[in-house]
Formats: structure tokens, sequence, C-alpha cells
């Protein structure tokens, strides 16, 4: 059972982690919006009240790079992390860049905080984005001086580095923020996003995601 919001970067990750181990499950939605994240059933689940939280085998597991790690290690087949431990620790400062670096600063509870009003959210938000899609950025480019040239964001297979990476860019475009200014981090988003585990765990075809309107 995945806990989880359809606009939810962090729950977005664990969807394409699943999805691209093959990993069948099911989804019960959680209301950020409405603040069932404050409520005491899931409370019980998830100690700081977040999304995701996924249930495996009676156990509850919260935080996305914990879980990420935890679907790595119980399902190890297509690999999300390189054997080779130089590489490891690259897919992993990418994993952390917008893990630490960039998510939390445009997290839903840290917007309210900062402003009550939503121009000043949504530029907020937009400054610590593209200082973070910088980071990515030339993360990237050392990266690339040592070999790792793509067309994912760390080699020609899809890691967790592109895990965290694609939800960063919906995360983006949802406060205005382009990719093209980030040519790797850009390219990187569109060969992943074309995968089919990465179409099928986008936000909008999540149950809990409204409707979209007829063009």
């Amino acid at each position: 059972m995945l806990y989880g919001h359809w606009r939810s970067s962090s729950s977005h990750r664990v969807r394409i982690a699943l999805a691209l181990k093959g990993r069948a499950y099911t989804y019960a939605a959680v209301d950020l919006r409405a603040g069932e994240q404050a409520r005491e059933a899931h409370g019980a689940r998830s100690p700081t009240g977040y999304v995701p939280c996924l249930v495996l085998d009676g156990a509850a597991y919260v935080e996305s790079v914990a879980i990420v790690e935890l679907i790595e290690e119980r399902f190890p087949s297509p690999p999300l992390f390189p054997r080779d431990a130089h590489a490891r620790a690259r897919v992993r400062a990418i994993v952390e860049i917008v893990n630490s670096g960039v998510q939390p600063l445009h997290n839903l509870s840290v917007l309210r905080f900062q402003s009550p009003d939503a121009a000043e959210q949504k530029a907020w938000a937009a400054h610590f984005i593209q200082r973070g899609l910088g980071a990515l950025e030339r993360t990237m480019e050392v990266n690339a001086r040592e070999g790792i040239r793509g067309p994912f964001a760390y080699g020609d297979q899809p890691t967790a580095a592109d895990v965290f990476l694609v939800p960063q860019g919906h995360a983006a475009a949802r406060f205005g923020v382009g990719l093209s200014p980030f040519p790797r981090v850009a390219a990187a988003f569109e060969t992943a996003s074309r995968l089919e585990a990465f179409r099928l765990a986008a936000p909008e075809l999540q149950p809990d995601a409204p409707p979209r309107e007829n063009p």
C-alpha cells in the first residue's frame, strides 16, 4: 500500500521507483490541501505526517530516499544505483541535491510559513528551484567530464538520479520555472519522461488528481 498525494514530488519519486521495478501496489490518497496528513490515522503510519508512506509486509516506511533504497534492496533488478562505488556516490549526489537542497524549500508547509501571499510563495519557490537546477546542471557537467554523458541523468540507463530529477522537473513547471537554461537537466528529463514507468507515475494520471479540462 502506498499512501501519497498526486502532486507530491516525494510521492512521485516512489511511484517511479515501483514502476521501474515492475512492482504493483495499491494506492491510497492523502489529501494534503485538506490537511489529511495531520490527522491521527495518517500520523499512526507516518510520524512526520508526510507522504509518501509505503506499507510493505505489514511495516510502514517513510521518507522517499529511505523508501527508494528499500525498494532497491528488496527488488534489486533492474538496479537504480550503479555497482561501482564512485558512480553510486555520483548518483546519490544528484538524489540529495533534489531531496535536501531543492524540494524542501517549496514544500507546502514551508511556503505557507514563508508567506500567506500566493505570489510571494511562487517567487520564493522559483528562486530556490532555479538555484537547485543550476547545481544539478553543474553536477552533470562534472559527470560529463568524467565520461558520463547521458542520455539519462547519469549514464545510459535510468537510475535513482532520474527518479528524483523528473519529479523536480514537474515541480519546476508548476512554479513557472523552465528547464531550457539547464540543457543537461532538460535532456535527461525529456529522455526519462518518455519511458513507460515515468509516464505511468506522472502526477496528472494519479487517481486523486483533479480531472483535466477538455481543450
